[in-house]
């Protein structure tokens, strides 16, 4: 996907939630350790983890003054998204 519009350039816009999710994924996983996940499995909990949580887009030059969702908050996002995928994998 091309992410300019107007003649701006918006890749540099992204949701915070996305390095929150990828960093805790592995340690969440590890809470797992019967699952035999494979790269459809983490890509579905990824996106199934980032659909539950709030949005929080920032500009590469935003200033973040606090964090409204925890990272315990994202943790247990995560682990019901692997208990989801787990359940009904390729969803």
């Amino acid at each position: 996907m091309d992410y300019v519009a107007l003649g701006l350039d918006f890749h540099s816009i992204r949701n915070r939630n996305e390095e929150r999710v990828i960093n805790l994924i592995p340690e969440v996983l590890a809470e797992f350790p019967d699952y035999r996940y494979n790269r459809t499995d983490i890509e579905d909990i990824y996106a199934l983890t980032l659909n539950m949580l709030p949005a929080r887009y920032v500009q590469a030059v935003t200033l973040v003054m606090d964090e409204p969702v925890s990272d315990e908050t994202v943790r247990l996002m995560l682990r019901e998204a692997v208990r989801t995928v787990r359940a009904r994998p390729n969803m």
